[in-house]
């Protein structure tokens, strides 16, 4: 279980970027995090894992808190935390089962990792993956030569393969057309599901929140106004967060 209690973050004096956010998600389960830009969204995933050192609160990851982790603590915990970026974040030059073993590199040494050894099992486990994700057939093609759509299936299996028990995505689908859209989703869903891990994706795409996640948060100026099942998000409700009549992103 992941519960956020109470997160706050400043990153200027009496200028909050979050304040008292609290929300919990279960395994198996899918949130989305909207809101408008500069609400504070990334900065709440960036705190998840502790890429930024949020100000007050707890981050607890199976009744853990990774707020107090020391170096060594907050290592083993990103190996639990698996990471979809927007922009993928893929060596290009490199083929699609070498960027999903990559997500091996947190169990690995530093002279493992420096020359890309990997054992059998990991070999096999990555073809597996890339199988679920639809890509086998793309294993040994450089990732330079993929689509968007593609490339971000590749980071969906990268970051399965650390065994994760939460997968943060930061606005997985920004750079993707609507149908490429709707496959990662509906990727996200389905492997959140068959793995039983925690999914939190960071979207602007309401519409595409509403129909695959199973709960939604809203954050608007760094504070929470709406955590409720997908089901309840409404018009009401995206007026506040937005400031304007925006209901043709709920069709």
């Amino acid at each position: 279980m992941l519960e956020v209690k109470h997160l706050t973050k400043s990153y200027q004096k009496d200028k909050p970027a979050l304040t008292d956010i609290s929300f919990s998600v279960e395994p198996g389960n899918f949130l989305a995090i909207i809101g408008p830009s500069g609400a504070g969204k990334t900065t709440i995933l960036r705190s998840l894992n502790q890429l930024i050192k949020d100000d007050d609160g707890q981050i607890l990851l199976d009744g853990s808190d990774i707020r107090s982790d020391n170096k060594s603590q907050l290592r083993k915990h990103r190996r639990q935390i698996g990471m979809v970026f927007q922009n993928y974040n893929l060596v290009e030059r490199l083929t699609v089962i070498e960027n999903v073993l990559h997500g091996r590199l947190g169990y690995k040494s530093t002279l493992a990792g420096m020359f890309g050894i990997y054992s059998e099992e990991e070999k096999k486990e990555a073809l597996e993956l890339l199988d679920k994700v639809g890509l086998k057939d793309f294993a040994l093609q450089r990732c330079s030569e993929l689509s968007g759509g593609q490339k971000q299936r590749v980071g969906i299996a990268r970051s399965l393969i650390q065994h994760p028990k939460v997968i943060l995505c930061d606005e997985p689908i920004a750079s993707l057309d609507p149908a490429s859209s709707h496959t990662v989703m509906h990727l996200l869903k389905q492997l959140t599901i068959e793995f039983n891990i925690i999914c939190v994706a960071n979207l602007h795409q309401i519409n595409l929140a509403k129909k695959y996640a199973d709960r939604i948060v809203g954050i608007r100026q760094g504070k929470l106004v709406f955590d409720e099942e997908s089901s309840m998000l409404s018009e009401e409700i995206l007026e506040t967060l937005y400031d304007q009549s925006i209901s043709k992103e709920l069709e």
